[in-house]
């Protein structure tokens, strides 16, 4: 039981022929489940497709910030026509991105609020990118209600690790690159981290401190494909399958089995995105 949480194969780099080979590896490996994320309204068409013809892929929609300056209001409904579709499971990838500033930084913030707004509407859980923004991300997560005892009651209770049941606002910080103190900020006020391939990499203590500092119970692993490759492919294109590379990296950070990370893992992923 694995679950990729977080992979683009709408990525509109790949040609017909690409996506049907990659769609071939990952029903040769051992995934179970691949969220198809979008960041733009084509993608998320495409991640509606994949997930209408794929079995074992889910969708999200919505607009990344580095295409934020393509946003207007028939954009945002369209997208939020495209949440009414079938295995359709959340609001994203969207926040703000202060590395790149691919769009203007106020334009991403006006995108973002509205974003989150949409999910609050429609009460959807919401995945989140950040980049060169910790504080301000949370901060506007905190001003549109993403952390409110209101949205936490929308949503099923979490399980923590002392076993009582904890508020669960399923706002996922996705590809966390913040610090433990961050990240165990974040849990405290209801969200969820996920870990890419960089906790794979040598010289990342960061995120190895945030996968050692945080229960089991609070974290989801992805792969960010075809981005962020974990070693030991780093070079290459990552796929959906790689995720292995992450889970057995977390599962040395937390001196668990391999197969208990995965199964922990998917259980926590399915259990965000309401998936049966």
């Amino acid at each position: 039981m694995l679950f990729d949480s977080h992979a683009h194969l709408n990525n509109d780099t790949f040609t017909e022929e690409q996506r049907e080979a990659l769609i071939a590896d990952i029903e040769a490996s051992d995934l179970s489940y691949v969220m198809d994320v979008g960041f733009d309204l084509p993608s998320s068409l495409q991640a509606v497709k994949d997930a209408q013809r794929l079995p074992w892929c889910y969708a999200v929609v919505g607009v990344h910030p580095h295409d934020a300056k393509t946003m207007d209001e028939d954009m945002m409904i369209m997208i939020k026509g495209l949440t009414k579709k079938e295995k359709v499971q959340a609001i994203g990838e969207i926040g703000l991105d202060f590395y790149y500033n691919h769009s203007d930084q106020d334009t991403q913030r006006y995108w973002f609020r509205r974003q989150i707004q949409l999910a609050n509407e429609l009460k959807m859980p919401i995945v989140i990118h950040s980049r060169e923004a910790d504080q301000e991300t949370m901060d506007i997560l905190k001003e549109e209600g993403a952390f409110s005892a209101e949205r936490a009651g929308w949503f099923p209770k979490r399980p923590g690790p002392d076993g009582t049941m904890e508020k669960d606002c399923r706002v996922l910080l996705h590809c966390f690159s913040g610090s433990k103190e961050l990240a165990q900020q974040y849990v405290k006020l209801g969200a969820t981290i996920s870990v890419a391939g960089p906790v794979t990499y040598k010289n990342n203590r960061k995120t190895s401190e945030v996968v050692t500092a945080l229960p089991i119970e609070y974290l989801l692993v992805e792969t960010d494909s075809p981005y962020l490759t974990p070693e030991p492919f780093r070079g290459k294109r990552n796929k959906p399958p790689y995720v292995e590379y992450t889970a057995r990296r977390v599962a040395l950070l937390k001196d668990m089995g391999y197969e208990e990370v995965c199964r922990r893992t998917c259980e926590n992923t399915k259990r965000f995105f309401d998936i049966e």
